[in-house]
Parts: C-alpha cells; sequence; structure tokens
C-alpha cells in the first residue's frame, strides 16, 4: 500500500546546530514532531528541519522563540 501524502509543517534551520539545539528543545518539552531532511521544495537552509502536524506550528516556533532558537523559516508542504 503506498503512503498517502499530508500536510505538514516543516521549520527550516540555517545551521545543523540550531536544527540540533531544536530537536533538544523539543524532545525536553515533549512537543511533536522529529528531525528530517530538508523537503526538496525547500533549497534554503542547512539541509535539516522539524516535521510537525500544522496545527503545531505556533507551539513549536513559541518554544524555539523562548529558548532563543534561531530558525529560517516555516513552510506549509505535502510529504
Amino acid at each position: 500500500m503506498p503512503l498517502r501524502k499530508k500536510p505538514a509543517c516543516v521549520i527550516a534551520f540555517s545551521s545543523t546546530s540550531a536544527a540540533m539545539a531544536a530537536e533538544a528543545c523539543f524532545q525536553e518539552r515533549g512537543l511533536p514532531g522529529r528531525i528530517i531532511p530538508l523537503p526538496r521544495e525547500i533549497s534554503e537552509g542547512c539541509g535539516l528541519s522539524w516535521k510537525a502536524d500544522p496545527g503545531d506550528e505556533e507551539t513549536l516556533t513559541k518554544a524555539l522563540d523562548a529558548a532563543g532558537i534561531a530558525y529560517d523559516r516555516t513552510y506549509l508542504v505535502t510529504i
């Protein structure tokens, strides 16, 4: 059975260290999502990104802001 694509919130980072810091931040707080390779549709960033449900975008970006972790942008993509 083929996998069905669905909308996802993808957070792109400018550096690998920022992506790894975000992963630690989210895991410490029990927030949803996981590290993935940057989707082909997105050409900027370090090559790593965070994928979560679109409804979690605000919670995730607020956690990054509170922790002082920089991110490039958030994207809504179907993957």
